[in-house]
């Protein structure tokens, strides 16, 4: 492809002459029908890993507390470090509470938005289910782009100037409606193990890299959207972030050997990234579980109480003020702040702060089992 670049007068002679000339763009190959062979170590792993998932999907679907909030916080969290955006438990709720200004919590915020859209369009996975996605994770950030594919070109390493020296130069963009049309059709195929579809639909999603920011999380947002709707998953998300956060090399090593045509790297990754996350999501649910049963013992309110209910929902909104107290209560913000008053009093809520007005109130022991749940997520234990 020609390559004009709006500032070619600028800087030395040399360095002007590596930023002009015709380029070189990848061509997405078609893949709706195309064969899938794996090794068959690679299968039997996806098998088993496969397993796992429906294992843990059942403990969390019996479970008489619903953690599904909690995990799809966590794995937002660590998709959003996977692209170094980082932030503590306590500032992403912060933020999911309006109280915004750290771009980076903001983004996370915005990040919980995108899994929670990928899990409600999961029954109808077509390029309409994509655009919500990076709509959802991308409006408060990128209005003008926010579920639109893009209109020029993107690279992966080299310079900002031009895709001269890149890594990696993704199709031209009138390419793009057309790659996620073939992808689509490939997400609709039942002949290939939906653990390994998920991971390969996400490879292929990040090799045509249809906009300009926001890939990689929207790509990691429709993996979980698809074990959604392959029914792999029907209650727990499963943080497979946390999985790849550990060892991020090799995970971008193998979107790039995905890019190369070797298919094996990336679901192996995936695959692998299973086992570390599901027994960190067991430890993380015991924490809040042992911390949710502690509380109990020193909560003194009648049965039926308000306090009780808000008990339940610090374990996966672990920053409350009184207004979302009271929206998720269903009781006045009077009887909301009663309960948060009450859950004081039993410390199970510190008030961040000491100011008098627009108070908000932390469930520290959720808040320090996610500062546990991040910390090992950075250790591979596999």
């Amino acid at each position: 492809m020609p390559w004009e670049s709006a500032d070619a007068g600028y800087g030395p002679r040399a360095a002007r002459r590596a930023h002009v000339g015709p380029y070189e763009a990848a061509v997405p190959p078609p893949i709706a029908d195309a064969p899938v062979h794996l090794p068959s170590a690679t299968t039997a792993l996806v098998a088993e890993a496969s397993a796992e998932v429906a294992r843990f999907d059942g403990e969390t679907h019996a479970a008489t507390t619903s953690f599904a909030a909690l995990l799809l916080r966590t794995e937002a969290a660590s998709s959003s470090q996977i692209e170094n955006l980082t932030s503590s438990p306590r500032a992403v709720a912060l933020a999911e509470l309006g109280r915004r200004g750290r771009a980076n919590a903001d983004e996370i915020v915005a990040n919980v938005a995108a899994m929670t859209q990928a899990l409600q369009v999961a029954d109808g996975l077509d390029g309409a289910a994509v655009l919500a996605m990076h709509r959802a994770l991308m409006i408060g950030h990128m209005p003008a782009d926010a579920g639109r594919w893009r209109d020029q070109q993107v690279w992966i390493g080299g310079g900002s100037r031009s895709p001269h020296g890149a890594a990696y130069v993704a199709p031209v963009h009138g390419r793009v409606p057309e790659a996620v049309d073939d992808l689509t059709a490939f997400m609709a195929r039942d002949d290939v193990p939906l653990l390994a579809q998920a991971a390969l639909t996400h490879a292929h999603f990040e090799a045509i890299h249809p906009f300009p920011d926001g890939n990689g999380r929207t790509g990691r947002a429709l993996l979980h959207a698809q074990l959604r709707h392959g029914g792999l998953t029907r209650e727990a998300i499963v943080p497979v972030s946390a999985g790849l956060l550990a060892d991020t090399d090799r995970y971008f090593q193998a979107l790039t050997a995905y890019r190369d045509g070797d298919v094996e790297p990336i679901v192996t990754e995936v695959a692998q990234a299973v086992f570390p996350a599901l027994a960190s999501s067991r430890r993380l649910i015991g924490d809040v579980t042992e911390a949710r049963a502690a509380w109990s013992e020193r909560i003194h309110a009648r049965r039926g109480a308000a306090a009780w209910a808000l008990a339940d929902l610090v374990t996966t909104r672990p920053v409350v003020d009184a207004r979302l107290a009271a929206e998720h209560l269903g009781v006045s913000t009077v009887n909301a702040q009663l309960a948060i008053d009450r859950l004081v009093e039993a410390d199970v809520l510190q008030q961040i702060g000491h100011g008098s007005r627009d108070r908000v109130w932390q469930a520290g022991d959720v808040l320090a089992a996610m500062e546990r749940f991040a910390d090992r997520s950075h250790r591979r234990t596999w």
